[in-house]
């Protein structure tokens, strides 16, 4: 079987009815909506023409890792990062529509799937389109499927699908961007993705110079993450009931924001489960999940506005998930590195 099907979202688009297919690519624009992030706190967002642009991150030996949460995150081992600079935000929509502009950069979200990628699925199911969260009316169990919906149409410009605009959130973090849509931006801005060590050791780093226990949730009013039972009910207790224009919480204690929550950041680093990297043989170097398996993964830090206590919790410096290298989504953006020659 071709590796594309092994992705647990795209088998269910690809083996659906017609008439489930249709449920499953509709617009979704209505039950969306209300997540789609209108602050109810717009005063303490920050003039993000006004922030810095980046912070330098002194190198050092962390313990990278967590024996005590997902085993994903096992196990915890002593790694070296050299120093290097860090965007202090999420890119934004804003900084992304001045990319597209410049390079005419078409994401994979508003090509589809071509037949090369994916030559087992029908036409429906390589349309372009993207992922977008859709709470349900009645939950029945806990599948993602209830939640999840691949809407044709949806893309950077259009986060809830057609119809839908990023006019007015021209601050909020750049999402439905894929691995390669991530790294083109960091090419042409003269970066990189952030390995997940560098993202971890920053993460760390700076909560523990808050005195924030890293195996912890953050603190209320310290990151945009979901306060209520997921996935029916989101209380907004932090001001919002989706995505955040960037850096409207308090930053780190380097200056870097939204690290945690709002939404997931996309690495360069392919995704294993667990940080004991298998065999060349065992395992291609496009990383594996056994969730999806023979699907190219990328690993994805730092929760999103999805998180909440009774369901993810993956809003903390060790917590990983592997992301579809060809899939985007409402809740994953990244933000881009540089590398620095100064001595640690």
């Amino acid at each position: 079987m071709n590796r594309i099907v092994n992705s647990p979202i795209l088998w269910m688009i690809a083996t659906a009815s017609s008439s489930s297919l249709l449920l499953c690519m509709g617009t979704g624009v209505r039950s969306e909506h209300a997540y789609a992030g209108a602050p109810a706190n717009e005063k303490s967002c920050r003039t993000v023409g006004r922030l810095a642009r980046e912070v330098r991150i002194p190198g050092g030996v962390f313990k990278m890792g967590d024996h005590h949460a997902y085993a994903e995150e096992r196990p915890r081992s002593e790694v070296e990062v050299a120093s290097f600079w860090m965007d202090t935000h999420e890119v934004t929509n804003r900084q992304f529509d001045a990319f597209v502009a410049e390079t005419g950069h078409v994401t994979r979200a508003e090509r589809g799937l071509d037949r090369g990628v994916a030559p087992e699925l029908d036409d429906a199911a390589r349309r372009p389109g993207s992922l977008v969260f859709t709470p349900p009316v009645r939950l029945l169990g806990s599948a993602p499927s209830q939640w999840w919906r691949f809407v044709a149409g949806a893309s950077w410009r259009h986060p809830q699908g057609p119809g839908s605009t990023v006019k007015g959130r021209e601050d909020e973090p750049v999402v439905h961007v894929t691995y390669e849509d991530a790294a083109a931006y960091a090419k042409w801005a003269g970066r990189r993705l952030p390995t997940e060590a560098e993202w971890e050791y920053a993460a760390r780093r700076g909560q523990r110079m808050l005195d924030h226990n890293v195996h912890e949730a953050p603190r209320p009013g310290t990151a945009n993450t979901w306060q209520g039972d997921f996935p029916t009910t989101n209380r907004g207790l932090d001001g919002f009931v989706g995505r955040a224009p960037v850096a409207c919480f308090p930053p780190d204690a380097q200056g870097l924001f939204d690290v945690v929550g709002n939404v997931w950041e996309l690495t360069s680093s392919v995704y294993y489960p667990g940080h004991r990297r298998p065999t060349a043989r065992a395992h291609p170097t496009a990383g594996f999940d056994p969730k999806q398996p023979g699907v190219p993964v990328h690993v994805i830090k730092g929760g999103s506005y999805l998180c909440a206590e009774n369901y993810c919790a993956r809003y903390r410096p060790s917590a990983r998930q592997g992301q579809d290298a060809l899939l985007g989504t409402s809740h994953i953006g990244f933000r881009t590195v540089r590398s620095d020659s100064r001595p640690r």
